[in-house]
């Protein structure tokens, strides 16, 4: 049963992670296309949507939780898989994912947005002076 929700954990974290590359792949492009050169902006975008797919996984499969299942207690008995413990961990395992990707979108994009001031400063000194 452990090794059935390992996988199961995985593939509902990847489609999830897959989902979310999709639906932000056009935005940080764009972001990045204003931020640095049309030649890096690939380049970065490729980085950024690896990583949240490393992010949304390692958050979506949360070896530490799943353990449990393994790893006997104190009296020497393992926590059983039920029916209610599967509906916990799968809920678990979307909301993980969305919530590590999130995070993680949230530190790009606070960065992207001091990068962004910079950049206008710079075009804003450059036109002025």
């Amino acid at each position: 049963m452990f090794i059935t929700l390992l996988i199961i954990t995985f593939v509902i974290a990847l489609i999830m992670s897959t989902l979310v590359v999709a639906l932000f792949r056009r935005p940080i492009f764009k972001i990045l296309g204003r931020l640095v050169t049309e030649e890096l902006a690939p380049t970065w975008q490729r980085y950024i949507l690896f990583t949240m797919f490393v992010v949304g996984i390692s958050g979506g499969v949360p070896l530490w939780d799943i353990e449990k299942y393994v790893t006997p207690d104190k009296d020497g008995k393992l926590l059983v898989l039920t029916s209610d413990r599967w509906v916990i961990e799968i809920y678990r395992s979307l909301i993980g994912s969305l919530t590590s990707i999130a995070w993680m979108l949230l530190v790009v994009f606070l960065f992207a947005l001091v990068a962004y001031v910079v950049v206008r400063g710079f075009e804003a000194r450059r036109q002025g002076g």
